[in-house]
């Protein structure tokens, strides 16, 4: 039987882990013989998609532009048509009501990826979003995201299908990064040898809760500590340069750096005595608290959303109430541990995501949703053949 061709969307190609996990995707559909198809804005990207002679299709995906959406609408349309595309997997909101349209005008299956929580300020908001749990199947990347949406949209819970991101681990493997990687990176970064390294990874956002480390860190009631920010501030350098001046204010200097991005996530990590998440309004899933377990970093979350489903309290980490007194206490107890307590709990973080979190375990279990999905549209399509 001829496997299905997958067309997956998304705005663009230009990092992140819904781009990771696009990716990801589309190669484990090439590896089961299927037909498979990325269509985005574009981005760096892409250059892994030529790698692995994946077909991209370049379309301005990104744009908000009703018009627009109306024109990607016709063009994903013609795709559909020229490729014979079996199914739509849409993983964004703005490409979602493209996909809608072309997939309810031929006839094909449409799936979903609910990614965040999104705003729901007004009514045009909730309209908006709600294209999200249009497909015939909505795959939520967390319980907290399928509660979520069971409470703010009207969708049947059997329409809901959870599959947790997983992450790539031939390369977040501590045994397969090299020492050379983080000497380097240690180097480049010219961090001190003495004093233990706290670091908060993800992108220069208020509710990433970089101010609230930083106030808890003047919480500890010593200095004996350094602690790097590591993220892209790219659309959000305004309130980098007000961390840069509460850094000044709480008398932080010297003991505090923002290192930007960093291609190197794995050797990053390695050098991290406690590796913080300290946002402040829930994660969808949180992949840097999954990326540094699997690495056996002792890890430090806020206590909700998708964190408080990856992190198993005491065992394979610590949660902490989302404020900065809660941090501050996390904190103290995560630096206290002795050299025996790290280890066990470095070796219960990676058993609990090799078994749990892996890429693997996650293209396979949307992969059987598309099979559901399309198998489901078969059998009403025979049906209403034979009723005409």
């Amino acid at each position: 039987m001829k496997q299905p061709t997958i067309l997956q969307i998304l705005p663009a190609l230009i990092s992140g882990g819904v781009e990771r996990g696009t990716i990801d995707q589309a190669v484990y559909l090439q590896q089961q013989g299927c037909t498979s198809l990325i269509a985005s804005a574009g981005g760096p990207m892409t250059a892994e998609l030529l790698r692995t002679r994946i077909e991209h299709i370049t379309l301005p995906l990104a744009s908000k532009n009703p018009l627009q959406i109306l024109d990607n609408a016709n063009a994903l349309l013609k795709i559909i048509r020229e490729r014979k595309v079996d199914l739509i997997h849409a993983r964004s909101r703005a490409p979602a009501w493209a996909a809608y349209r072309a997939a309810k005008t031929a006839g094909i299956p449409l799936v979903t990826s609910f990614h965040g929580t999104y705003g729901l300020q007004n009514k045009f908001k909730r309209w908006y979003n709600g294209v999200m749990v249009r497909g015939e199947r909505v795959i939520a990347v967390s319980n907290f995201i399928r509660q979520h949406i069971k409470q703010n949209y009207p969708i049947p819970a059997e329409r809901i299908t959870v599959v947790p991101r997983g992450i790539d681990l031939v390369r977040f493997d501590p045994a397969r990064t090299h020492q050379e990687r983080i000497i380097d990176l240690a180097r480049n970064w010219r961090l001190p040898d003495d004093r233990p390294i706290i670091m908060l990874p993800g992108r220069i956002s208020r509710w990433k809760g970089q101010a609230e480390l930083l106030h808890a860190l003047t919480q500890l009631g010593h200095d004996k500590f350094h602690c790097i920010l590591v993220g892209s501030s790219h659309g959000h350098e305004a309130y980098q340069r007000s961390l840069e001046k509460l850094i000044i204010e709480l008398g932080l200097a010297g003991r505090v750096q923002w290192v930007g991005e960093c291609r190197d996530m794995p050797a990053a990590y390695m050098l991290a005595d406690v590796v913080v998440s300290a946002s402040i309004e829930p994660e969808a899933f949180g992949r840097v608290v999954v990326e540094a377990q699997a690495m056996g970093r002792p890890v430090l979350a806020t206590n909700h959303g998708g964190s408080a489903e990856t992190v198993i309290d005491n065992e394979t980490g610590y949660l902490c109430t989302a404020t900065i007194d809660g941090v501050c206490r996390g904190l103290k107890r995560v630096l206290a541990l002795n050299a025996q307590a790290r280890l066990r709990l470095g070796e219960a973080s990676i058993a609990h995501i090799r078994a749990h979190y892996t890429k693997e375990k996650m293209c396979a279990g949307e992969y059987a949703v598309y099979q559901e999905v399309l198998a489901a549209h078969a059998e009403k399509s025979a049906t209403a053949e034979m009723a005409a």
